[in-house]
């Protein structure tokens, strides 16, 4: 069924994607076709697009963080109110697609936080669709665009439900995600958000498990009815986590460089993914913060090939993997 996708057409001959990795030959490892599941758009763009439109060079951290509060700071440095206003925020959409173009990402899937829909799209959810839809038309209109409702784990229940509702029957979203400070407020709080996103049959995801245990993993897939966890990498520590993840079927979309820059793994070698994937839960490799943690998602499989996290066999299924149709359940 996938076939299509193992070998890609190169300047006439064909390439396989372990051939590629082994080669070393990252111009080959673009071309061939990709998933990028967990993309964050505001940092997931390509960064000499936004040099070259704006003028704003934005440099990647190098060296690991200590704590969330090197990221803000890095943030309000490299972004800071620059982008915060509906043109920049278009162009960043636009950045988003160029990058996805040049790394060979065929299927993407990014949004908006909730709390933007009035900011930069006139509170107007035609206006934010037909944003996202007109700059992959533009740009790249091969892609397979998966859009994702976004929501911040910090803000009030009611304020997110209020702002949920011009979303809400809108079949151009395929998925909802919530991310943020896993420790704002408990899971149990966003149960009533979430059964409304089952009903309108979204894709449920979440982030958890970057910084909180194995234990929240599971507790967040269950409250919530999740079909896909974004990061989830603390269920690696957990025998019964990773059977409890591999039995139910739930899929993580796994962003190793930023595990990695974020201090949440030691290195790219012993990055988890390695044990999730190798006692058969499904993962997917992805990006998450481009312009912070210089991580297209060719990069990320040259890196885990690279260290020996996992073998260009290993890689290949998991590449496969991102690229099935899947549905909510």
């Amino acid at each position: 069924m996938y076939r299509r996708f193992r070998r890609v057409l190169v300047g006439g001959e064909y390439m396989d994607f372990r051939q590629a990795l082994r080669n070393r030959d990252m111009d080959q490892l673009r071309r061939v076709p990709k998933s990028d599941l967990h993309n964050h758009f505001v940092l997931g763009g390509n960064r000499e697009y936004i040099r070259r439109t704006t003028g704003v060079r934005i440099d990647p951290i190098v060296i690991p963080l200590t704590s969330m509060d090197e990221m803000h700071q890095w943030n309000n440095v490299n972004m800071g109110g620059r982008f915060d206003n509906p043109t920049m925020r278009k162009l960043l959409i636009d950045a988003t697609l160029v990058q996805a173009k040049a790394d060979g990402v065929t299927v993407l899937e990014i949004g908006e936080d909730v709390w933007g829909l009035a900011k930069f799209f006139s509170n107007d959810i035609a206006e934010l669709i037909s944003t996202f839809h007109l700059s992959q038309s533009s740009l790249y209109p091969e892609v397979e665009l998966r859009l994702q409702i976004g929501m911040s784990r910090h803000c009030p229940i009611d304020y997110l439900m209020l702002c949920l509702d011009q979303f809400w029957g809108r079949t151009e979203f395929y998925s909802i995600d919530l991310y943020g400070d896993e420790l704002s407020q408990p899971i149990k709080n966003f149960v009533p958000i979430y059964r409304m996103a089952k009903e309108n049959g979204l894709v449920l995801k979440a982030h958890i498990g970057e910084w909180g245990t194995a234990d929240d993993v599971i507790e967040g897939v269950e409250l919530l009815e999740l079909d896909e966890v974004q990061h989830g990498i603390a269920a690696a520590q957990s025998r019964t986590a990773v059977r409890y993840l591999r039995d139910n079927g739930i899929r993580l979309n796994v962003a190793p460089s930023s595990n990695v820059l974020l201090g949440r793994v030691r290195d790219m070698k012993r990055h988890p993914i390695s044990t999730l994937h190798r006692n058969g839960v499904e993962v997917t490799v992805n990006s998450d913060d481009i312009l912070l943690c210089d991580s297209d998602v060719s990069k990320e499989y040259f890196r885990l090939y690279e260290s020996g996290c996992l073998t260009d066999d290993e890689l290949e299924e998991i590449r496969l993997n991102g690229l099935k149709p899947r549905k909510a359940k």
